[in-house]
């Protein structure tokens, strides 16, 4: 045999297998594409793991003091940003109860013994920043009535854009009408507003201890490039099956299937506080049970609008979706001294 046909031969079989890389290359990829919503390779994602345990709030000096003639309200905050939460502090000398009116929301104040009234008060993800007329109205034992007033600015929290791209068979989830049905029974559970603070005693926590956080709250989602919408939560890094524990002490108000959330459990931990847990392969609580935080609630699934294990973390106040994150991180009434 000549050398040139060794060396023919050698150049066909070594083209050969470059043709057979490359027609693999595509399934290697996508078979190390972590699961999950698809996210386009040019959208920045921010992924950092936030402290993993549940460790006591101290309280924390109020930021700013406003007097009225009876009353003095104390704001734990400076500004808000949009989808954010903030404490307020109610006392006085025969103060009876209060509420609180901040842009479109009337709110409850909630009464702690020996201590006055607090509020919480929230904003849409979607609020413009600037400064807003925040309303306190104090009723006291003799009757009389007075109401303090100030302001708070709401800030920009610089929420990212993403394109998702999601499979051919979970396309029908991206339908206006789908989402709309499911934000709408969603409103009719958080629009309950139980008058008991069912979280006291204990903090907030992640449902994943130790794990990374993916897709951000607040993001601006554009689905298979024709559908927009807003995550309202938190993507947490998950695996098929990991168990999924409570964030707070409360009471189960929902446990069952939404078509976008999937399999879904809502806790309400009073006072208008609420967190989901979706997209779950198992749910092991039911509606009207108790749970304490770190109960296990479920496992990791892929039910809903995803195309993988997938897990998506909401925290509600007064109605409005809110920041999960920042949330479990501020001080709260019956979270310690």
């Amino acid at each position: 045999m000549s050398l040139r046909c060794v060396e023919s031969g050698f150049v066909k079989r070594t083209l050969l297998w470059i043709m057979i890389a490359l027609w693999l290359l595509p399934a290697l990829a996508l078979a190390q594409e972590p699961a999950g919503e698809t996210l386009d390779p040019t959208t920045p994602v921010p992924v950092f793991t936030p402290t993993p345990t549940l460790t006591p709030i101290p309280r924390p000096l109020p930021t700013s003091t406003v007097a009225g003639d009876r009353a003095t309200v104390e704001l734990f905050f400076t500004t808000i940003n949009q989808g954010g939460t903030g404490l307020l502090h109610i006392t006085g000398v025969g103060l009876a109860g209060c509420s609180t009116r901040f842009i479109v929301q009337v709110v409850d104040c909630f009464p702690v013994a020996n201590d006055g009234f607090y509020a919480l008060i929230s904003t849409n993800m979607e609020q413009n920043p600037r400064k807003y007329p925040l309303d306190i109205f104090t009723w006291y034992d003799d009757t009389r009535r007075q109401t303090v007033n100030t302001q708070v600015e709401v800030t920009g929290a610089g929420f990212i854009k993403q394109n998702v791209n999601l499979a051919p068979d979970k396309t029908y989830l991206i339908d206006p009408e789908v989402e709309r049905t499911e934000f709408a029974r969603l409103e009719s559970i958080f629009g309950t507003v139980t008058p008991e603070m069912l979280w006291a005693g204990q903090g907030f926590q992640l449902p994943i201890l130790g794990s990374e956080l993916t897709s951000p709250f607040g993001a601006f989602r554009t689905f298979n490039e024709s559908f927009q919408t807003r995550h309202t939560g938190w993507d947490i890094k998950a695996t098929l099956g990991q168990p999924i524990m409570a964030s707070g002490t409360g009471k189960v108000a929902f446990a069952g299937f939404l078509d976008i959330r999937g399999n879904i459990v809502i806790i309400n931990h009073g006072y208008g506080v609420y967190s989901t847990y979706s997209h779950l392969s198992q749910v092991h609580v039911t509606r009207g049970q108790s749970v304490r935080a770190g109960q296990i609630i479920g496992t990791v699934g892929s039910t809903g609008r995803t195309s993988g294990a997938h897990f998506h973390w909401e925290i509600v106040v007064n109605g409005f979706f809110v920041d999960s994150v920042e949330f479990i991180n501020l001080w709260l009434p019956g979270m310690g001294s």
